[in-house]
């Protein structure tokens, strides 16, 4: 009988600790992870020697966001803090934003940053991302086009791209808005 008890409250105990494990412990990586576009890479440099881990390309699309998390995600090398800045090279569907979210997982945080791009699709691709933020709890916004759209020394000609003086601004923004979480 006791030998049964024992082994009763071990179960317990074990099961307690378990559901009291941070994130972190219960095996995602701490740490900031950082994916993008053109615009991103342009400061990886910059990223890199704040401690981002920068995935970025030119002109990759919100829709291969999902799918890239996902496979981050299940092979382990997701961490908690996830920065997508996507969107500045089409129109970006809700239901893909969704589907990144939920490829993340309930115990990361992902940061959606708004994007500054002279097209038409900038305020539905920025409206979109606020919507999906408000839409999961482990989501939130970092509004790069808010804070940006007034420093045009900040940007080449094309009004997106950035110079070197937007690259330190763009890493010490999304370095400022994303170490709290």
């Amino acid at each position: 009988m006791d030998v049964m008890r024992s082994w009763s409250v071990s179960v317990v105990a074990l099961a307690l600790a378990l559901a009291l494990m941070s994130p972190v412990s219960a095996g995602i990586p701490s740490g900031r992870y950082a994916i993008g576009d053109s615009v991103m890479l342009g400061a990886r440099t910059q990223l890199i020697a704040r401690g981002f881990r920068v995935d970025a390309v030119v002109s990759r699309q919100f829709r291969d966001g999902p799918h890239l998390v996902h496979h981050l995600a299940v092979g382990g090398h997701l961490p908690v803090d996830v920065i997508v800045h996507l969107g500045t090279n089409g129109l970006l569907e809700g239901a893909d934003c969704d589907a990144l979210i939920r490829a993340a997982g309930p115990d990361r945080h992902v940061f959606l940053v708004t994007v500054k791009v002279p097209r038409s699709y900038r305020d539905p691709n920025n409206a979109r991302l606020r919507a999906c933020a408000h839409r999961h709890a482990n989501a939130s916004i970092v509004d790069w086009y808010g804070y940006s759209r007034y420093h045009v020394a900040w940007f080449y000609g094309d009004g997106y791209h950035l110079t070197p003086a937007g690259r330190q601004a763009y890493a010490a923004f999304l370095d400022r808005s994303t170490s709290a979480s």
